[in-house]
Formats: C-alpha cells, structure tokens, sequence
C-alpha cells in the first residue's frame, strides 16, 4: 500500500502539481510513476471529497430530530415529575447531549477532509 502526503507536493508556475520522483536517480520508468501517483492522489482525493459529502448528510439526518428529542427531554424536566420518570427523562437528555457532541465530532471531521 503505497502512503502519501498531500504536503509533499509543490504547486508549480502553472498551477500543476510536481512531485520529486524517482527519475532523479536515473529511472526510465519516473514519469509512469509519478503519474501512477498524480492518478492515486486525485482518486484519494474524491474519495475524500465523497466521504465529506456523506458526512454532512449523515450529520443533518441525525441532527434535525435530535434537536427535538433534546428539546422535549428538557421541556419536560421543567414540570413536576415522580423521581423515577424524571431520572430516565434526564437520561435521555444526557444521551442526546452526547450525540449532539459526536454530531459536532463528525463536523470537525468534515473541515478536516475538505481541507
């Protein structure tokens, strides 16, 4: 499995990307393989661009109807409950803040690969 570094690469005058690639010790097969690892690199990079793209549908899925559950938790420990309804509705409002956090989580993720 073949790891690269996006900061490896340099941007040229044209806009192109240039890699230090094997030809400088005198390989015929240099160019091949650095555009064996311009392709590598470009497909890495949709798949990236993919992955945050999904990312983002999975954190308004979950986050649209979290953000009732949790409103709701906490509306109803506003009123006069029995100690037992109220130690399983501040459950779930504790359960609903922890996946709000990871929501959160999830979007750090996805500044991170867009980046």
């Amino acid at each position: 499995m073949i790891q690269i570094d996006k900061s490896d690469a340099a941007i040229d005058s044209d806009g192109g990307h240039s890699h230090s690639t094997p030809s400088a010790s005198g390989n015929p097969n240099g160019q091949d393989t650095e555009e064996k690892l311009r392709k590598l690199v470009s497909q890495y990079e949709t798949r990236i661009d993919e992955v945050a793209d999904v990312i983002t549908r999975v954190r308004h899925e979950i986050n649209n109807p979290l953000t009732g559950v949790l409103g709701q938790a906490q509306l109803l420990l506003r009123e006069d409950l029995n100690e037992k309804t109220r130690k399983r509705v501040k459950t779930i409002e504790e359960l609903a803040i922890r996946l709000r956090d990871i929501v959160g989580q999830l979007r750090q993720v996805q500044k991170i690969s867009r980046s």
